[in-house]
């Protein structure tokens, strides 16, 4: 094991926990064993993930804990999986294992992984441990932080779901080597967007390292997820429900959200975007918006849409997706009140707001735009 190279970021509040970010911490028998209070884990993952990993997981676990009860559950890749149906699924697989109140469940995967997975410890026995080994950067720097799990609906994401803090994050840099290119650029995306809501700083410095940040390289990448985790986990301990500052982290996300959502979900196995393009482009969308509404200036918008260029990510609605639609599909969006639209803008970069009433006509201008 590697641990000098383990960064740790700490989460407080009400129930505080720790993320480490480095190599190997996937098949640290003893880390993983510290967060199991029983006898039973569930170790959910996916159809990709589990052939690589699952095993090794569960070998380590044994190592150091060999009287433990572990249980599997695999959803199909993807996020048309994240589905009541599924979650259902997950609840069968603890019952089956007999899980009782001090199991833990190992989220291996995603975000779909992460998210469905969490909310399935949230409500079996009205809760119980959740350990993220988040296996994509869009997951290490975002869903696995916060407790924040769900699942998709027809009408919309993430629209059934509870806050259920994790037990720790344990964000494994190894597992990124084997990450397709596209689902590198999309956690990318959730990257730059800490340096647009409050880190100018940042994003300067996203600028500056994006081929070593494209190329995979470790010590880049995992600085980039250590400060995305210490932004979120400031964020977060201030607003663990999200009454107020942690809207902040939506940036973008009711714009993608929407884009997700009439497109049906799914991305890596077809051409719709996955939740990073849709946020990228959402965030575009948010910057235009916040120009129009003379709040930043035009310039900032498109240095926004040049950094995510840069990193080969789409910054323009794709084809098809009729306005009044994806306006639709924002009005379902959990931030808003009293049937009014609360959108997530900007006075430039690193100074994000939450803007209550905004202009439906001014949002549908920039859609169509």
């Amino acid at each position: 094991m590697r641990h000098e190279a383990i960064r740790s970021v700490e989460v407080g509040g009400a129930a505080p926990y720790r993320i480490d970010i480095g190599p190997g911490l996937v098949y640290d028998g003893a880390l993983l064993a510290q967060r199991v209070r029983g006898r039973h884990v569930l170790l959910a993952s996916d159809s990709n993930v589990a052939p690589l990993y699952a095993a090794g997981v569960r070998e380590a676990l044994h190592a150091v804990r060999p009287e433990l009860q572990i249980g599997t559950f695999v959803l199909p890749a993807g996020e048309e999986s994240k589905t009541l149906a599924h979650f259902g699924d997950a609840i069968e697989a603890l019952a089956a294992l007999g899980a009782t109140r001090d199991a833990c469940v190992f989220a291996l995967g995603g975000g779909v992984v992460g998210d469905l997975a969490g909310f399935a410890a949230a409500c079996w026995m009205r809760g119980v441990d959740c350990v993220q080994l988040p296996t994509t950067l869009l997951a290490m720097v975002d869903s696995s932080v916060g407790g924040k799990t769900a699942v998709d609906i027809p009408q919309g994401k993430n629209l059934v779901g509870a806050f259920h803090p994790p037990r720790a994050v344990l964000a494994d840099t190894d597992l990124l080597r084997t990450l397709p290119p596209r689902e590198l650029r999309a956690g990318l995306a959730e990257v730059a967007k800490y340096g647009a809501i409050r880190d100018p700083l940042f994003f300067e410095w996203l600028h500056a390292e994006r081929a070593a940040l494209l190329a995979g390289d470790p010590a880049a990448l995992a600085q980039a997820i250590a400060r995305s985790c210490e932004h979120k986990a400031e964020i977060v301990e201030r607003d663990p429900l999200e009454k107020g500052e942690r809207a902040l982290l939506n940036l973008g996300h009711t714009f993608g959200h929407a884009i997700e959502a009439e497109q049906g979900y799914g991305g890596m196995g077809n051409d719709n975007l996955n939740h990073g393009e849709a946020v990228a482009v959402g965030m575009v969308l948010a910057a235009k918006l916040s120009a129009d509404l003379g709040l930043a200036s035009a310039e900032d918008a498109a240095r926004l849409a040049a950094l995510l260029g840069a990193y080969g990510l789409p910054t323009r609605i794709p084809a098809g997706l009729a306005p009044e639609a994806l306006l639709a599909r924002m009005r379902l969006d959990k931030k808003n009140v009293a049937g009014r639209l609360r959108l997530v803008l900007w006075r430039g970069i690193g100074r994000a707001e939450v803007v209550p009433d905004v202009d439906e006509a001014a949002v549908l201008a920039v859609l169509k735009n």
